[in-house]
């Protein structure tokens, strides 16, 4: 059994959140500059280039990508040899969120009730967190700051095993297309399908971890993302909604096994500032 202490996990959390903030991912770079090569509107074209150039600024200034810097969702993978020392793990979470968010200069978004009195927590805290217990005695965070703009454009349908795939894919198009410019695109596309009402929400989210440069390890899904990637793109929404081919960066799907009277099918958007650090102690 490996002792971890709590204290070592603050820092960390507090490090990433700072970081996922400040630096945004080569793979997210990477893309842009590939529609970049092939968008033909002149508009859109301009809207990826100052994208990039904020990129790179925000990095070089150690300054946030993005005014929103989003609720602070943490995925933790635990190994089961693991044991933590020196107070809770929650605690030590939602104290290195707010460290990292008061000394990164990082705007507060969280608010204590959700619909009567909305005061700010002032501190970006509590986070959102999830945990998956794995073999091993090591420990993987991941901090996901997420903006309010792209998760309100966000949605579940529980659909009926007869709508298919194709079924699958008019809801994803549909959603976006109904999202138009809000969520700030170019968006990335998480689907989680299966599970359950609530777990499908989740599976959603997580699809939005994978890196925009790799395939999906199932070749049928494979090709649902890049047709759906394709049909996102056709809208013509494009580049911070105001036209383009370049609606989306990607289509990343998750799946799981569920009821037999049951098909839930999530979507869940992310803005240009996809966001996500991860290490492992």
């Amino acid at each position: 059994m490996r002792e971890i202490n709590v204290s070592k996990v603050k820092e960390i959390v507090k490090k990433l959140c700072i970081e996922a903030n400040y630096y945004i991912g080569k793979d997210v770079i990477d893309r842009i500059e590939y529609f970049l090569e092939r968008e033909e509107s002149p508009t859109g074209k301009e809207i990826l280039q100052l994208l990039l150039d904020n990129y790179r600024a925000a990095a070089e200034e150690k300054m946030p990508i993005c005014q929103d810097t989003g609720v602070a969702v943490v995925f933790l993978e635990l190994g089961q040899e693991v044991h933590f020392v020196g107070g809770s793990l929650y605690d030590a979470i939602n104290e290195g969120v707010k460290e990292g968010y008061i000394e990164g200069y990082l705007r507060k978004s969280m608010v204590d009730d959700p619909v009567i009195e909305r005061k700010n927590t002032g501190d970006n805290t509590p986070a959102l967190i999830y945990t998956d217990i794995v073999p091993g005695d090591k420990v993987k965070i991941t901090v996901a700051p997420k903006g309010g703009g792209s998760e309100n454009m966000s949605e579940v349908r529980m659909m009926k095993a007869a709508d298919g795939i194709e079924g699958v894919k008019r809801f994803v198009v549909d959603r976006v297309a109904r999202s138009g410019g809000n969520p700030c695109p170019p968006i990335v596309v998480g689907v989680g399908i299966g599970g359950s009402f609530e777990h499908s929400a989740l599976l959603a989210k997580k699809a939005l971890l994978r890196p925009l440069d790799d395939r999906h390890p199932d070749e049928k899904w494979a090709e649902v993302e890049d047709e759906l990637l394709e049909e996102v793109n056709k809208l013509g929404i494009g580049p911070q909604g105001l036209g383009g081919r370049t609606t989306a960066l990607a289509v990343k799907i998750l799946t799981k096994p569920c009821h037999i009277a049951s098909m839930p099918v999530a979507v869940n958007i992310n803005c240009h500032a996809h966001r996500h650090k991860s290490e492992t102690i």
